[in-house]
């Protein structure tokens, strides 16, 4: 039987049922295949119990280029027709007699042996039982198919590992078909060192290096630039820098420079620095590819970037495109050279505040599992990998550690062959990394956790009900647990949800309900159920979380919590410490009830005790929006998820700010709309009343960084000028111009500065209410 093509390079389906014991076979190679028959040879002794056999064998394995294979065929098989591979790719034979298989992996390099290796180690059972006989020949579609390795302090991962962990993670990425790993400078925005560190960073990046080269596969540096290069001089200084660091480590085969995100150099300094750069590597290695980016850059280094790339700096080979780039991939595309090429640079690790933000995504996951979650996204990514890939030549994903660890396999999966189906890789991670195929359900079922309300997502359970059934083989790993630990946090969340909203729900309802005289019953009694207990069942699900996470740090090196396991900060994967964080408005409530209190009169007291009650101004007959809270953002305008670009940079996004409800904020504060660089944020009212005036009150609250807004209605009357905030939160009341509503309709339009640069963030809005006159009582909320 003759398979062909790409497609069998991840996943075997529909093959007939003949069993290849492989842990019964004797594996032999050629030089070039030395290192991929051991890597084989100790994966598959690792699923059998035991050395494969050398003598004796039932059948036989092959690993050796291409040119090199006959010499190496037992007496009596012979190959037909010789295999030619092409370029990266390998090919698959199977000869001899179905008694006594003989399975030849061949490639014309090294790099494809391995690649080779990695295929049959994914399609092979949790037994070592192959259930084909295959024969087929498969190259990569895209040229470039690396990840980003950080050995530094703000890594929730790396910086505990020694290379003895980088060994099995490396060889992990080359056996999914992984051209090269890139390292980042020990010279960047980060510690120079970190507590965690088991060797000094030189040693470690040069191991690296090493291993990567023992595999056939490349080693890259990721080098920004942090100083100021005006002065040539000062550029020269830079280069003599980065050649002091390359004379240090393995030969170097490609550099990667940011122009930003780390960096703050204009086009103008950067270019003749980086030609200075590429003279410094190429003196040492002449075939090394050099690569520029343009992040960071505003509209108008944006501009003056294009105009240089357009004059072929000296040693540039191409420009790559990643997080904080001003302009769209399809723009950046167009405005360079069309012979020019162009990689992808994707985050892959981050929930919301990057490149690839979970859309409408719950602010009680934000609030507890945060910004550097365990998150697997097959569908989300295998759509962002298909909208950008195709303008590239590959990609290099921006990782921060295991946290994204399926998603970076579905990326070595999908530029070898765009068409696999993430299914496809599923279950290919499940037999390779898991040994149990129900397993290959859990990615797509924890992105499914993620979608909606989780109070009212029932998937949630289920998901949790899968992850305890799946029981892993000898050879798993901690990827079982990372898998585990995510769906028991979901399942944590969903449950502390409900539990916070009832009890808010019923404290709201007493205030509500108070009347004169009864002012201090209401809040001791409501008071009370705010502070109630969570439970036995939510404290059990917190305490197998913080076994898991203990798990993970032994296991994985995983730092999931600052205090206990040495992460940087609570933003890099640290999620356990907000395990417990609240997810309701007790803090404030109770804060405001005790000010209410200290009111002057029993009316006075009842009538803030009301207005506490009833955050969306109901009895002002509000139109109200609590942005950032999917659930609740009625007129804010938005793509839909189907038609929004997959950085999300088209539309409306949800987010919340760098604080928690233990700080008195209300969660409606927390959470805001934003959009990204020159995009409005727009609300959108119809069916409003011609013959009443409206006022807008409207909560400019975030995170700690802002730029000035401006706000105008129907695109004609500028509510007001640019306006900073001069507080987090800040309130702001207009009166809407009665002209504005006339034919019922109001949109409304806040604006950042146009043409800045950096991440694209900084305008955030958090609630709206827009109250038909006259008010039933205050001007403000």
């Amino acid at each position: 039987m003759m398979m062909t093509g790409a497609a069998l390079a991840f996943g075997l389906s529909a093959v007939p049922a003949v069993a290849h014991d492989l842990g019964r076979a004797c594996l032999s190679s050629d030089e070039a295949g030395t290192v991929a028959a051991r890597v084989l040879g100790e994966r598959l002794a690792e699923r059998v119990g035991h050395a494969l056999p050398t003598q004796h064998c039932d059948s036989r394995m092959i690993v050796a280029l291409d040119g090199h294979v006959q010499g190496l065929l037992p007496a009596g098989v012979t190959m037909p027709h010789p295999p030619a591979s092409q370029g990266e790719g390998f090919s698959v034979r199977t000869l001899g007699s179905r008694a006594h298989p003989v399975l030849v992996l061949s490639a014309a390099q090294k790099r494809g042996l391995v690649y080779a290796a990695g295929w049959l180690l994914r399609s092979a059972d949790a037994h070592g039982r192959l259930s084909a006989r295959p024969s087929f020949s498969t190259t990569p579609r895209y040229s470039v198919r690396m990840t980003q390795i950080g050995y530094r302090a703000k890594n929730n991962t790396y910086d505990a590992w020694d290379l003895k962990r980088f060994r099995r993670r490396i060889e992990d990425f080359a056996l999914w078909g992984s051209s090269g790993v890139q390292v980042i400078s020990p010279l960047s925005d980060d510690a120079p060192s970190s507590p965690l560190f088991p060797a000094p960073p030189l040693e470690t990046l040069a191991g690296i290096g090493t291993i990567a080269h023992e595999l056939g596969i490349d080693f890259a540096l990721y080098y920004p630039n942090l100083g100021d290069y005006a002065a040539p001089p000062v550029r020269q200084a830079e280069a003599d820098r980065l050649s002091a660091l390359l004379s240090q480590l393995p030969k170097v085969d490609a550099l990667y420079i940011p122009g930003g995100d780390p960096g703050h150099t204009p086009p103008d300094h950067l270019i003749p620095l980086v030609e200075r750069e590429a003279a410094a590597l190429h003196a040492i290695n002449p075939a090394a590819r050099v690569w520029l980016s343009a992040q960071g850059f505003d509209a108008r280094d944006s501009a003056a970037f294009y105009q240089a790339i357009a004059q072929h700096p000296s040693g540039l080979t191409g420009v790559f495109y990643g997080p904080q780039t001003r302009d769209p991939l399809a723009v950046q595309r167009a405005s360079l050279p069309r012979d020019l090429p162009l990689l992808l640079y994707p985050d892959i690790g981050h929930a919301m505040h990057a490149q690839f933000p979970v859309a409408r995504w719950s602010p009680a996951f934000a609030l507890t599992e945060g910004r550097e979650p365990i998150d697997p996204r097959p569908l989300d990514f295998t759509r962002i990998f298909k909208a950008q890939a195709p303008l590239s030549e590959g990609f290099i994903t921006y990782s921060e550690g295991v946290n994204d660890d399926f998603n970076q396999f579905l990326w070595f999966a999908l530029g070898w062959n765009p068409k696999t189906h993430p299914k496809t890789v599923a279950r290919d991670y499940a037999r390779m990394f898991i040994g149990d195929p129900r397993a290959a359900r859990l990615p797509f079922a924890l992105e499914g956790n993620w979608r909606g309300d989780p109070a009212t997502n029932r998937s949630i359970p289920a998901t949790l009900r899968l992850a305890d059934t799946i029981s892993p083989a000898a050879y798993a790993d901690w990827r079982l647990d990372a898998l585990r630990y995510r769906a028991v946090y979901d399942a944590l969340v969903r449950k502390r949800l409900i539990a916070a909203r009832q009890r808010q729900s019923a404290a709201l309802r007493l205030l509500a309900q108070s009347r004169p005289g009864g002012a201090v019953q209401a809040t001791t009694r409501a008071h009370a159920i705010l502070e109630q207990a969570d439970g036995p069942e939510i404290a059990a699900l917190q305490t197998r979380l913080s076994s898991l996470a203990e798990d993970l740090w032994h296991k994985a090196g995983l730092q999931l919590s600052v205090k206990r396991y040495g992460a940087s900060n609570i933003e890099r994967g640290a999620n356990l410490d907000r395990a417990h964080v609240d997810l309701n408005d007790r803090v404030a409530l109770e804060q405001g009830m005790a000010d209410a209190l200290h009111l002057p009169g029993e009316q006075a007291r009842i009538a803030a005790l009301h207005a506490l009650a009833d955050p969306q101004r109901k009895a002002d007959h509000a139109l109200y929006d609590d942005l950032g809270n999917p659930q609740a953002e009625l007129h804010l305008v938005r793509a839909t998820d189907k038609n929004a670009a997959p950085d999300l940079r088209d539309t409306a996004i949800d987010g919340i700010a760098d604080h928690t409800p233990e700080d008195g904020w209300l969660l409606a504060d927390i959470t805001y709309a934003e959009t990204l660089y020159d995009r409005p944020i727009r609300l959108h009212y119809s069916h409003l009343s011609p013959r009443k005036r409206y006022r807008l009150i409207a909560r400019y609250a975030g995170e700690d960084y802002q730029l000035p807004m401006r706000l105008v209605a129907n695109g004609r009357w500028e509510l007001h000028a640019p306006l900073s905030r001069a507080r987090n939160p800040m309130t702001v009341t207009i009166d809407i111009p009665p002209a504005a509503t006339r034919h019922g309709v109001l949109d409304l339009a806040w604006t950042r500065p146009e043409g800045l640069g950096g991440s694209g963030r900084g305008h955030q809005i958090a609630r709206t209410w827009l109250i038909p006159l006259p008010l039933s009582h205050g001007d403000t909320p």
